[in-house]
């Protein structure tokens, strides 16, 4: 998920992406608006610990892709830099669990 508005006065933007490994060849874009939409793209990612990365280029170019679709090959590196940062996000979430004690792990 990311977001971004360029200047104040410009109304916030959201794209969302989804991609299942080895179930899709590419991420696809699977909800982007700007203003109200946006809002609502943001409240329903946090409230499913979705998390959300700021970056107004990259919703510039995520966000001129048709909904649905597969992001095409242009796109790969601008994702790639997102993927990242969502598996730092996730990895520094699991290692503050990890911290406090409160991981639940699948039985072996």
């Amino acid at each position: 998920m990311t977001d971004g508005a360029a200047h104040s006065k410009e109304p916030r933007r959201a794209v969302a992406l989804r991609y299942e490994r080895g179930a899709e060849g590419a991420p696809r874009v699977v909800a982007a608006g700007r203003g109200h939409v946006a809002e609502t793209i943001l409240e329903f990612a946090r409230a499913h610990g979705v998390p959300v990365h700021a970056d107004a280029d990259m919703v510039e170019l995520l966000g001129a892709c048709d909904l649905g679709a597969e992001i095409s090959p242009e796109l790969y590196e601008v994702v790639a830099r997102l993927l990242a940062f969502l598996y730092r996000a996730n990895a520094d979430a699991i290692e503050a669990e990890q911290a406090a004690g409160a991981v639940a792990q699948e039985p072996a």
